[in-house]
């Protein structure tokens, strides 16, 4: 039987909560995810704790934000002057912009709006949140090289070309 590790093609159903047990996302029925292993396709917290697990496992994995998203940085949230969304005539908290500060680009998210300015936050929305996922692979299998040339799986639940 092909257990998880490096250079593996990997199908999981799961569901994904936080600390208070409010469900934040989950896979949908009979559409599990699929990814590569070993290619930073999935929150390095949960891939390490995939390591080793076969078909059929469950696991429950708890993992903390420097292995998920990261801490929830304050430098993150900037106060923009308004006239900078021309062309946009009603901002309300929860929009996503695409913000481009020099070479990158990340997206932000509205969360307080003024005559004047509009504050963004450029934080993951589950950054500083500690993440707990109920997992239960559904297949392992070695990669194709095609799968590794790309780094990322092909086909149902992985990546279409």
């Amino acid at each position: 039987m092909t257990t998880i590790a490096k250079d593996t093609a990997v199908k999981f159903n799961y569901t994904l909560k936080d600390d208070e047990g409010t469900i934040l996302d989950q896979s949908p029925e009979g559409q599990p995810l699929a990814y590569l292993h070993g290619h930073s396709n999935i929150i390095p917290g949960l891939e390490q704790q995939l390591v080793g697990k076969s078909a059929g496992e469950k696991v429950n994995a708890v993992v903390e934000p420097v292995d998920g998203y990261g801490e929830y940085q304050e430098q993150a949230v900037q106060h923009v002057p308004r006239d900078n969304f021309q062309g946009v005539d009603d901002i309300q908290p929860g929009m996503q912009f695409q913000s481009q500060a020099g070479e990158q680009v990340m997206l932000v998210t509205v969360t307080e709006v003024n005559d004047e300015e509009v504050t963004v936050d450029a934080n993951h929305p589950l950054a500083g949140k500690r993440l707990t996922f109920d997992v239960e692979i559904q297949e392992v299998r070695a990669a194709t090289e095609e799968e590794l040339g790309h780094g990322h799986v092909h086909g149902a639940g992985g990546v279409e070309h």
